[in-house]
């Protein structure tokens, strides 16, 4: 328990839901109702959920324009043995929103942080998808235009693994379009609406023909897009080479090195060969 005397002063990363408030966790109930103060992105949208599950906790305001000045005196309560609380608008604080410097400040001050697992967009739209996703990037917001737009979508294009992206509604088609235009159209992607709430809503083809979809019907609420590993990319064979002699000096048999040249994207014949050149 957070009022233990037992207890570590503690800053709690709390996940609230990201619609159905439904998803609140008992835990996340008890430790926001035990704190001395939760810190909330916005704190009239935080209202509503605190007034629902009856959580009475003074709430303060942090977000990215006060946090460079809170943070000292924030430390400074929780070093003194207070314990306090993260939220942010909806799902799990720190990814694409504010918190992580108050989480090294923490962390560099001996405090404990402690997670309280919940809600999160991005988990949600990835296994509402259909696209497998053992691995994947997470890119956040991508940046609109200049060299920081051209090189996320260059990003995008290599990447062999999904891309999960969060995106403004009117910006959709836009964005799809632009994945679509780095070469491959026929990218599969899920685009997950309003995950959990009443017009919950996926739309799953490729970007080309959703980027058309959303220009003719521009998207409504929160939109979280997974978009599928890219097309397998050529790789040259004096990279192969390259490859195959690491894999030797590491003592791997022929046969692992045919498997691991495969998985790099070199056909079977051109794998069997390369590995066994003298």
């Amino acid at each position: 328990m957070v009022d233990d005397e037992s207890a570590p002063p503690s800053l709690f990363v709390v996940s609230t839901p990201i619609g159905n408030m439904g998803d609140f966790s008992f835990r996340g109930v008890e430790v926001l109702r035990s704190v001395s103060l939760i810190l909330a992105e916005d704190t009239r949208h935080s209202r509503r959920l605190l007034d629902r599950y009856d959580i009475d906790t003074p709430v303060s305001a942090y977000h990215e324009h006060n946090e460079a000045r809170t943070i000292p005196g924030l430390v400074k309560r929780l070093v003194a043995g207070e314990s306090l609380a993260i939220i942010t608008d909806a799902g799990t604080p720190i990814l694409s929103d504010p918190g992580a410097r108050l989480v090294r400040a923490a962390i560099e001050a001996g405090v404990t942080v402690t997670a309280v697992p919940g809600a999160s967009a991005l988990l949600a739209a990835l296994v509402v998808s259909g696209i497998a996703a053992d691995r994947f990037t997470f890119l956040g917001f991508l940046p609109r235009k200049g060299k920081e737009r051209r090189e996320a979508m260059e990003l995008i294009r290599t990447l062999e693994h999904p891309v999960v992206i969060y995106e403004a509604p009117p910006r959709v088609a836009e964005t799809l379009a632009d994945i679509a235009a780095l070469g491959d159209p026929d990218r599969p992607v899920a685009v997950a609406r309003e995950l959990t709430k009443r017009f919950e809503d996926v739309g799953r083809g490729t970007v080309a023909a959703l980027a058309a979809y959303y220009k003719e019907s521009p998207p409504r609420g929160e939109v979280v897009m997974i978009v599928d590993r890219a097309a397998a990319q050529a790789v040259s064979e004096d990279t192969l080479r390259s490859h195959v002699a690491r894999f030797r000096a590491e003592g791997a048999s022929a046969r692992d090195i045919v498997t691991s040249l495969v998985a790099e994207g070199a056909s079977r014949n051109v794998a069997y060969r390369l590995a066994h050149e003298p």
